[in-house]
């Protein structure tokens, strides 16, 4: 699989990663045998990127990870994690006493001594301007708890405001064929700095695999179900924002888009892959198929200029008016 460099971390990293939101909760259940079963085809389909975070199922995305990686010895797999999460979200908890705690936490889960790359999950929008947090983000890096920071970000003023710290590596965003704004200043500003990009939620929550109606349901534990109006966090994060019924039928015209042998799914990340300034798509999956699947998006031929205007086209028509302002 392709490797492009992560921003100023100077690793090289697979265009597909894998998101690892899903073996942690959220999505439904998915037991450890299967999870670790997902993590082996995402690494045998040449993913060596994952990215997780110290909340996803409370550390258990984290200790299937570090089980994975004790098992499969020698693997060459960066891992991202997050963390801020764990407490009330207000500017006064993102401080070195905490950023400790919650590296000790995840260097626990995962079984290592220093962390590839921690990312600030979503702080309040405050903490991007804090260089106070910066500083001490960089005292993780002297005391070798964590090789490299980034910051994951909802909003794109959030991303131009990290972008200004010279230590931040990497940028973790929301980019899909339903979310089109960072390409705007957010992709050619971290491109100019040297920045790498992980794009987040590249399916928008699976509408983009044309799979759904507008009677799909979801499992009560799952985000798709109990957070569609932003009940529990972010709505971004929910279907990219998108009004479930608006967003199925968009999808469907997207699914009409996809080339003979391609899927809507594998369009749809390869459409990110394409995208000047990104390095590392990262859907999650729950199964092994799914993980395979994605992987494969990389070796399609880039889109042809025609079908990405007819992409941006739809989003023009079908969904700018509801999301491009908010995030």
């Amino acid at each position: 699989m392709e490797q492009r460099t992560l921003g100023r971390t100077g690793r090289r990293v697979s265009v597909v990663g894998l998101g690892t939101w899903q073996l942690g909760a959220d999505w439904g259940d998915v037991d450890e045998s299967t999870a670790l079963d997902v993590l082996a085809a995402a690494v045998d389909s040449g993913v060596t990127l994952f990215d997780t975070a110290d909340v996803y199922g409370d550390g258990r995305s984290e200790q299937t990870i570090g089980r994975f990686l004790r098992e499969h010895p020698g693997t060459d797999v960066f891992v991202a994690t997050k963390m801020g999460r764990r407490v009330e979200q207000v500017p006064a908890n993102y401080v070195l006493d905490n950023f400790r705690a919650w590296t000790d936490r995840s260097r626990a889960n995962l079984g290592v001594d220093r962390l590839d790359l921690v990312q600030l999950h979503c702080p309040p929008s405050a903490v991007y301007d804090d260089q106070a947090v910066y500083d001490a983000l960089d005292t993780l890096v002297e005391e070798e708890r964590i090789a490299n920071y980034g910051v994951s970000v909802e909003t794109v003023a959030e991303a131009l405001a990290a972008l200004e710290h010279d230590g931040v590596a990497s940028i973790q965003i929301i980019l899909n064929a339903f979310r089109l704004k960072p390409l705007e200043r957010v992709l050619p500003r971290a491109d100019e700095l040297g920045v790498g990009i992980l794009a987040r939620v590249p399916l928008a929550s699976g509408l983009l695999t044309g799979r759904y109606t507008k009677d799909t349901t979801f499992a009560p534990d799952d985000h798709r179900n109990y957070n569609r109006h932003g009940e529990a966090f972010d709505v971004g994060e929910t279907f990219s924002g998108v009004d479930f019924e608006t967003g199925v039928a968009a999808a469907r015209q997207f699914a009409a888009l996809a080339p003979d042998g391609v899927t809507p799914a594998q369009l749809a990340l390869r459409w990110v892959i394409d995208r000047h300034g990104v390095t590392s798509v990262i859907p999650g999956a729950r199964s092994v198929e799914q993980a395979r699947a994605n992987a494969s998006a990389a070796r399609l031929m880039p889109l042809d200029d025609a079908l990405t205007g007819e992409i941006a086209d739809l989003y023009d028509r079908r969904i700018r008016a509801s999301v491009h302002d908010k995030w």
